[in-house]
């Protein structure tokens, strides 16, 4: 499969403003500054569609982006509030989680949730809940391990067994990234056609 393009559609800022829509859709979730935007744009081969900031909790809303393929047709990629580092308020973090759990709870069109880590560390206790989220739901899932080109090749691997292992997953459920290297998206694509043929 072969992203051909990708737009913004619009951003909701609370589960009324969800886009209602029989078109599948794909969720990218994952603590705040793991990498979220830099990899949609990398998944989407446009550098500049999603924004991009250093600064953990840029992404405060649902962010929709409408994507085009050769193969798979069309399906909606939902950008999810990045959780756990933010430097916001207590109640402004509920407000986030709330809409996070309402999406996944009652958006019917999930085809699979990309879940984003951090390569570099062990999964954090936020991440063991947003898992435990997926897994207990029984929301189809693949863990995308990010910022693979801060490590030497030689430990990515060893990464990926030591973050599958934390999860309770096989190893092939967990697939090594980098946006800066572009290494990686051969696979997701690969996942990604996978489940939106099932959802067919």
């Amino acid at each position: 499969m072969r992203v051909k393009n990708a737009s913004y559609v619009k951003g909701a800022a609370s589960y009324a403003q969800c886009i209602v829509s029989e078109l599948p859709q794909v969720a990218v979730a994952g603590k705040s500054n793991v990498g979220k935007s830099s990899f949609i744009n990398y998944l989407v081969g446009d550098g500049k569609l999603a924004r991009t900031s250093k600064l953990p909790g840029r992404t405060r809303l649902i962010n929709y982006f409408l994507v085009n393929t050769d193969v798979s047709g069309e399906f909606l990629l939902a950008d999810l509030p990045g959780y756990g580092f933010a430097k916001v308020s207590d109640a402004e973090k509920q407000r986030w989680a709330d809409l996070l759990e309402q999406y996944l709870a009652k958006e019917s069109s999930i085809v699979t949730v990309l879940f984003l880590v951090d390569i570099r560390h062990d999964p954090t206790n936020d991440d063991a809940v947003m898992y435990n989220y997926l897994f207990k739901n029984n929301l189809p899932f693949v863990v995308l391990a990010t910022k693979a080109d801060k490590l030497p090749k030689s430990q990515v691997k060893n990464r990926c067994r030591s973050i599958a292992n934390f999860f309770k997953l096989g190893e092939a459920n967990v697939l090594p990234v980098s946006s800066a290297n572009k290494t990686g998206l051969e696979a997701v694509l690969a996942k990604l056609e996978q489940a939106l043929a099932a959802r067919e």
